[in-house]
């Protein structure tokens, strides 16, 4: 059972320091399942690799009733995978052997512990019950590149098809703390067992080193499960733990947003602009059935409703009151039954793949990707254009540039206390080009209100079609 680490950054033994093992000698520990052992194939100033080696014990794994979870007899408690693969065994020891690298504390380089260096991980033999998709999954989202080698069940026998086991590389420009954090969480999550009974403590376990990633994951459901091994209860707690604040936030943020964006954009009329102009993307696309993400209070339905070409809108909000106030101004209540049958209002978030979402063949996202931060923002980008991947997108969000002109607007500040970012064209532009050459759409980029000569229009608008 393998795990290196590889830092290219000069000094790359720096990660000596960080790990609190020197690079110069082999040692050796002693854990409850058998030995672990941390060397380095190589340290260099440019490349520096550090190997935890595993030297599980199978006979004491049984004399300590620690084998596998479900054994199916005396011979598979003899004969099984658990001293080969990376499973919990390999979390336990990277929380005993780099506890020090793994809580975030470095005696000797204090200054790198919160640094992302160019960091890559390679587990030579991981079991990915899901198969590499379910392992992308789980890491894309984290913004990691995935490299995974898929192996026979037997070499000579091919017609005995692929085991579930790869040999998986994991890179990325990161702190140690946190790749170490993403490997002690995921890697037992991707092996669907553990070695040791798991109670309320695991959960603890989990919402400490999940803090900060694991609430906005796209897997998060899974993750929590499968970490837990499937106990209901425990499953059930965590994600109520994990989401408590999420009821809290969408309401009350939704009732000032528009208010906020608005009294800095009135003189524009730019919502009003936005919005014509989106409805005229989305008629220019030929889309019948419409996906609004983030719709609010139905302003763009109301829009949408007018013209006959579209025959369904699908308005979805993570705000149950913005979705009842939607539901009002458009008169759901009264409408005629064929008008009424046009329309679907559901709650819902963008950070989680849903297959009512799939089918459509136009989605719109009005001014919400500036309120998402890094790690919701990935998620985002594959909820829409990997799993429900309609034919024509079409997202607005504003331009960081034209700022400048409002003069209600303190320099440097958003034009909402919600916003994590606001992109300069040349930003919107870049991001927008890498997802669409990813998932495999063509982007055109247009304006949206009166463009200043220098600063550009107020509002930028990207279309990506299939």
């Amino acid at each position: 059972m393998l795990l290196t680490i590889t830092n290219t950054n000069p000094p790359a033994t720096d990660l000596g320091y960080l790990l609190h093992k020197n690079p110069s000698r082999v040692q050796t520990f002693e854990l409850s399942f058998g030995k672990a052992h941390v060397f380095y194939p190589e340290a260099t100033a440019d490349r520096c690799t550090a190997a935890l080696l595993l030297d599980v014990d199978p006979v004491g794994l049984v004399r300590t009733r620690r084998g596998p979870a479900g054994e199916g007899g005396m011979l598979d408690q003899y004969v099984n995978d658990r001293p080969y693969v990376a499973s919990s065994f390999m979390s336990v020891a990277i929380a005993r052997i780099f506890n020090s690298a793994l809580a975030g504390t470095s005696k000797g380089r204090p200054e790198l512990v919160n640094t992302p260096l160019p960091l890559s991980a390679r587990i030579a033999v991981l079991p990915c019950r899901g198969g590499e998709a379910f392992l992308r999954r789980l890491f894309e989202p984290l913004g990691y590149q995935v490299k995974a080698e898929h192996h026979p069940l037997d070499e000579k026998f091919p017609e005995w098809g692929e085991s579930s086991y790869y040999t998986v590389e994991i890179a990325k420009q990161v702190s140690l703390q946190d790749l170490l954090t993403h490997l002690y969480v995921l890697i037992p999550v991707l092996d669907a067992d553990k070695h040791y009974w798991v109670g309320k403590d695991e959960v603890e376990k989990l919402l400490r080193h999940g803090e900060g990633w694991l609430q906005a994951h796209p897997e998060r459901e899974a993750i929590v499960s499968r970490y837990l091994r499937g106990f209901r209860k425990l499953t059930r707690e965590a994600l109520a733990r994990l989401t408590e604040d999420e009821s809290l936030d969408p309401d009350a943020e939704q009732e000032t947003k528009e208010e906020q964006e608005q009294a800095i954009e009135a003189p524009l009329r730019l919502h009003d602009v936005r919005l014509d102009q989106v409805a005229a993307e989305l008629k220019a696309s030929g889309a019948k059935r419409i996906l609004d993400l983030g719709c609010g209070e139905g302003k763009l339905i109301r829009e949408l409703l007018k013209d006959r070409q579209f025959d369904e809108i699908l308005g979805m909000d993570v705000s149950y009151r913005s979705l009842e106030t939607a539901a009002e101004r458009l008169h759901l209540d009264t409408l005629p039954p064929k008008q009424k049958e046009r329309i679907k209002l559901i709650q819902g978030s963008l950070m989680y793949r849903d297959k009512r979402l799939a089918g459509f063949d136009a989605a719109v996202v009005v001014e919400v990707i500036e309120h998402l931060d890094e790690p919701r923002l990935a998620a985002f980008e594959r909820v829409l254009f990997e799993f429900a991947r309609p034919q024509t997108a079409v997202l607005t969000t504003p331009n960081a540039e034209y700022n400048a002109k409002f003069e209600t607007l303190p320099a440097g500040q958003f034009r909402h206390r919600d916003h994590r970012f606001e992109w300069t064209r040349e930003q919107f532009q870049n991001w927008a080009t890498r997802i669409g050459t990813k998932f495999g759409y063509s982007v055109v980029f247009k304006p949206v209100g009166e463009e200043d000569q220098r600063l550009g229009a107020p509002t930028q608008m990207g279309v990506f079609r299939l």
